[in-house]
């Protein structure tokens, strides 16, 4: 049996190892979260280089080790070079690699479709034109990341009563992930929510990433910020691992 072993992985983060060596923590197509040692990678002259920073997508050879295993091969798939010219895209692409970073796991049976999200997250916040296209791409990667997590937020129902909820006023529950009807919310203390906020992150949630809707048209930085605080809260509440980027990211907001 071969001891090493070829995937595609995104960079989430790295953290020192020794004076010249590096574990980069990543997101793989086929193996999920996976770990691996970078030898010499903080030398000048090191193979690997630039390659290991945040954000960089690689074609990977590993070696398997008895407790981590080496990076032996890089090949940059993409940089996303755009998004290192401009703070917001660095501070939200930060964030989407956190959320897969704290929701991924070793061996994860929804690799592909995960890597594949946040390929395209990061990738569409470095190609955005304004702060609105970051935040209606971080939206779709907030919404169909927690799909995937197991953690899909019910959008048309009530959560208590099981009514279905069309234009009439309703409540969201940040603990519950859902939206409650004006009378199971009655003694509850959650935030209104307008049909026209529902419908539009559900537009987000089930259309397909690259898709654009009239919704996303007519959007607004505003509107955008709202939604983002209110999965961001939801995601926080649900996630065994503490948040980083959050804090960062309150001020850029």
């Amino acid at each position: 049996m071969s001891s090493s072993f070829v995937t595609d992985a995104i960079n989430l983060k790295s953290y020192n190892l020794s004076e010249s060596d590096k574990i980069v923590v990543m997101y793989s197509r086929d193996k999920g979260l996976i770990r691996g040692v970078a030898k010499g990678v903080k030398k000048p002259k090191s193979k690997l280089g630039a390659r290991m920073d945040l954000f960089v997508a690689n074609k990977l050879m590993l070696h398997k080790g008895k407790n981590l295993d080496t990076i032996s091969q890089a090949e940059a798939l993409n940089t996303f070079n755009k998004t290192r010219q401009n703070m917001d895209k660095i501070f939200y692409s930060m964030y989407v690699s956190e959320v897969v970073n704290n929701f991924g796991v070793e061996g994860d049976p929804c690799s592909e479709e995960i890597f594949d999200l946040l390929y395209k997250a990061l990738e569409a916040i470095s190609l955005a034109e304004n702060k609105v296209q970051i935040l209606l791409n971080v939206l779709k990667f907030q919404l169909k990341m927690m799909i995937l997590s197991g953690f899909s937020i019910e959008l048309n129902s009530c959560l208590c009563c099981g009514k279905d909820i069309k234009d009439e006023e309703m409540f969201f529950s940040e603990r519950n992930g859902g939206v409650l009807c004006a009378e199971c919310n009655s003694e509850i203390a959650n935030a209104k929510m307008h049909y026209k906020l529902r419908d539009f992150l559900n537009i987000l949630a089930n259309e397909a990433f690259d898709c654009k809707s009239d919704y996303e048209e007519k959007a607004n930085e505003k509107v955008c910020i709202v939604c983002f605080e209110l999965l961001k809260s939801y995601i926080n509440s649900h996630s065994s691992k503490k948040f980083h980027s959050t804090d960062i990211l309150q001020e850029v907001i």
